[in-house]
């Protein structure tokens, strides 16, 4: 691919429709991605993440009584307007900062047929272009800039570029699985294979697969003819394995290193974690919940 003809990296697709099972009955009646972690709720954290990164056009895939999130980014005028009255401008920034996130738009998966379907839901939004895919599950600390690398390497490799993790080998069976070799004189990795969820003894590394990606607009045409794998499902770790395998223009995948911090907030203990952490970060919370969590752990 030529210079004059690459195409900059400016959508960013974030799968919303799972119905966050692990989380029942918090999750019955609100969308999981909409469970708070301190005072915002853990989908406006994956957006302002892509904003940073020079994302400014968003689809989110979601799917039955996800009606919040769209909600959440919209304008609500009388609360707007109370806040207005009470003076209180603070909170009203805060709301009104919901409200300019970019362009966001809103497709339903429909069929829950997995990672795979929901990113074909993108297609017809996203195009030929190359775009960023982030699951709302997966937290990254704002201090990191992970997703402008992947964009980098992406404009300068013109392939797919996914976002690795080590993990200890007893965990790897809960991740995609990737193998990877070094390319010279760079610091991101060529992908060679890539594995759903394999058993800890057939795992070709303990180097898992998070929820960032940058891909090439060719995973839709390769998703479009990729069979159900695991879980019956369409899994995007198999149409990146096709990628990683091809040798045209927009195949190849491309391993970044993430070595920062990270929160599942899909699941419970980090989702606490999350919440602990971060809180004790802020200057307007964290003295005292500081001084707090020192006296509640000495009395354990």
């Amino acid at each position: 691919m030529t210079d004059k003809n690459k195409k900059p990296v400016t959508k960013a697709v974030i799968p919303a429709a799972g119905l966050g099972t692990r989380f029942l009955p918090a999750t019955k009646a609100t969308p999981k991605e909409m469970l708070p972690v301190v005072d915002r709720p853990a989908i406006q954290y994956v957006v302002e993440e892509a904003i940073r990164a020079g994302l400014n056009d968003v689809l989110m895939i979601t799917g039955r009584n996800k009606r919040a999130l769209e909600d959440h980014f919209d304008r609500v005028p009388t609360l707007e307007d109370q806040l207005e009255e009470q003076g209180k401008d603070s909170l009203l920034q805060k709301v009104q900062d919901t409200n300019d996130m970019g362009e966001i738009h809103y497709v339903r998966q429909g069929d829950p047929k997995g990672l795979g379907h929901a990113v074909l839901r993108g297609k017809i939004h996203v195009g030929d272009e190359p775009f960023a895919v982030l699951l709302g599950d997966d937290l990254i600390d704002e201090k990191e800039d992970l997703l402008s690398e992947m964009v980098a390497v992406q404009e300068k490799t013109g392939g797919s570029v996914i976002a690795l993790m080590e993990v200890p080998e007893d965990q790897i069976s809960a991740y995609g699985c990737a193998a990877i070799e070094t390319v010279e004189g760079e610091d991101f990795f060529k992908v060679t294979e890539l594995v759903e969820k394999p058993a800890k003894e057939e795992a070709p590394s303990n180097y898992a697969v998070i929820g960032r990606y940058v891909l090439s607009s060719k995973v839709f045409e390769v998703l479009e003819n990729t069979a159900p794998g695991r879980g019956n499902e369409i899994q995007l770790t198999d149409a990146l394995q096709t990628l990683a395998k091809g040798t045209g223009q927009g195949d190849g995948v491309y391993g970044v290193v993430f070595k920062g911090r990270r929160f599942d907030t899909g699941d419970k203990l980090s989702y606490l974690k999350a919440n602990v952490i971060l809180a004790a970060e802020r200057s307007d919370l964290g003295p005292e919940l500081n001084k707090w969590l020192k006296e509640f752990v000495n009395n354990q």
